[in-house]
């Protein structure tokens, strides 16, 4: 067909149809037609599960969540001005505090107390002493039908500890004096010479070293109620001497020391010798002292006095450490374990499933329990919980990675591949294996909470002690000395539980997601 045949026919086709003439191009004969050549790279097998994994907004949400719990136990040690070895007496069961919260009326250490007269004005005497406020804040006052008087009061629960008595050698009495005249800061005061018997109703055994002031009948018979003058004012109750450079103090005095040729005495040399003596100190000034920061604490206290927040990372890198390392053991015995079992059956199949038998029936509890007894004396409680674990923890794993085997071992590319001589250990790693790898490693991952759990309900049931080393402590063992504290301190269990349950939940819902995204007959699915 000629060029002139060719612009005919085109001219009535556009005349049939109405179409404009220029809409036709011409193209040469021995040009070639096709589809242009696709921009986009291939995805492969980990790049489709990464898509796949991202849509899944719970599972990323977890997985956010166990990346902050796994940062929180990473770094919290490192720079917390605390460790899991301290332990103050007379800072246990304090309350949380953060500083954002100091005056919204919670989290600021305060607690809810009601008192009678006597116990109101202990509390008031720390503050007027110290100049630090133990009564937060005074919500109501009531008579009862006997008469008696009563507050109900918020207490710091920080600067109701107030003074206590401390026992110091020479130089360490002298290098506190020299720290006061250093930075002015009032360490040392007069020593009380009220004794009152009642004291440990009000607190928590410094032998009543904040009765500074006058008490009815000098405290030995009475609950502590205060002798006040015509204003209504303490009247201090010091240890006098004419002497004022007595035991040997030469620092700081308080206000009205010295009036009228009357000297406060700030210690008492102790010992044969004389070469210790005993001394009245504010203890969140002495404290500070010690630790060069003053005491503040997050989550509160325990009943050791030991900073929760610290004790909770601590807790959980432990707890985390031993999931990881357990699932990573167990998924490799696992692994191979199930792998042979499945793709050989038969016999092997028979006799290996036999054992797996055995040893999933004995308990783990009895397992974990009878290792505690006979081994932990010998190679320590985390080993022989270790023991316990991989003794019992791959039989699952096992379990699931033969019922994939023999799922996917009888398919037609398997057969096929067989067929064109793959070996055994190419029929298993690369044609069986990574289809059930999405299963396997969803089982793996959520062996870590399973782990978590249970090395806490173990703690908690006091199957296992690890409290003993002062080193190391877990969220079960948290948890346990939370109980005891539940009703008067419920944040010492309120943390921890919290903590495990974000944990648990997270773990689950990654494990769900982490299972779809890895599982091959998906592939390329919303993608």
């Amino acid at each position: 067909m000629s060029m002139t045949d060719i612009q005919s026919r085109v001219e009535a086709i556009a005349a049939q149809y109405d179409i404009p003439k220029e809409k036709f191009k011409r193209v040469e004969r021995e040009g070639r037609i096709h589809d242009e050549r696709l921009q986009t790279k291939a995805i492969g097998y980990l790049g489709d599960a990464w898509i796949r994994f991202r849509k899944d907004k719970s599972a990323v949400v977890a997985f956010c969540l166990i990346l902050l719990l796994a940062l929180f136990a990473v770094i919290i040690p490192i720079f917390s001005s605390y460790t899991v070895n301290f332990r103050d007496p007379y800072y246990r069961n304090i309350l949380p505090r953060a500083g954002l919260f100091q005056n919204a009326g919670f989290w600021d250490g305060g607690k809810r107390l009601t008192q009678n007269e006597a116990g109101y004005q202990y509390l008031n005497a720390i503050g007027q002493e110290t100049g630090k406020p133990a009564v937060m804040k005074v919500y109501d006052e009531f008579t009862d039908a006997q008469g008696q008087k009563h507050y109900k009061l918020r207490v710091d629960t920080y600067y109701q500890i107030g003074f206590v008595y401390q026992n110091l050698s020479e130089s360490e009495y002298l290098a506190l004096q020299a720290y006061q005249n250093e930075t002015g800061i009032q360490v040392i005061y007069p020593l009380a010479k009220t004794h009152n018997k009642n004291a440990e109703s009000y607190i928590n055994g410094n032998d009543g070293a904040n009765f500074w002031y006058l008490l009815q009948d000098e405290g030995r018979n009475t609950d502590g109620a205060a002798v006040l003058d015509e204003n209504g004012n303490y009247i201090p109750n010091y240890i006098t001497s004419s002497n004022p450079k007595a035991a040997n103090y030469d620092s700081l005095r308080i206000e009205g020391d010295g009036e009228n040729g009357v000297w406060y005495t700030y210690a008492f040399p102790q010992g044969r010798q004389g070469n210790y003596y005993k001394v009245r100190v504010d203890y969140e000034e002495y404290f500070n002292y010690q630790n060069h920061f003053y005491p503040s604490f997050l989550f509160g206290t325990n009943v050791h006095g030991q900073d929760i927040f610290t004790c909770l990372a601590i807790a959980a890198r432990f707890s985390l450490l031993l999931a990881i390392t357990v699932a990573s053991i167990n998924f490799v015995l696992g692994m191979i374990y199930g792998s042979i079992a499945g793709y050989y059956g038969g016999w092997v199949d028979m006799i290996m499933e036999r054992i797996s038998d055995i040893l999933a029936s004995v308990p783990f509890i009895v397992v974990a329990t009878l290792f505690q007894l006979h081994l932990a004396d010998k190679v320590g409680p985390v080993v022989s919980l270790l023991f316990a674990y991989i003794l019992k923890g791959w039989v699952g794993t096992a379990a699931t990675v033969r019922t994939q085997f023999y799922r996917f071992k009888g398919h037609e590319y398997v057969l096929a591949a067989r067929t064109l001589g793959a070996s055994d250990k190419r029929l298993i790693f690369k044609h069986i294996f990574p289809n059930s790898l999405g299963t396997i490693v969803t089982g793996a991952v959520m062996t870590i909470p399973g782990v978590i759990f249970s090395e806490s309900m173990l703690s908690y049931l006091h199957i296992i002690n690890l409290d003993t080393h002062r080193t190391l402590t877990s969220i079960g063992t948290m948890l346990s000395q939370g109980q005891a504290q539940l009703q008067t301190f419920p944040h010492e269990i309120l943390f921890p539980a919290i903590f495990i349950a974000i944990l648990e939940i997270s773990f689950n819902l990654f494990g769900n997601g982490l299972r779809d995204a890895l599982n091959p007959s998906l592939r390329g699915a919303d993608s």
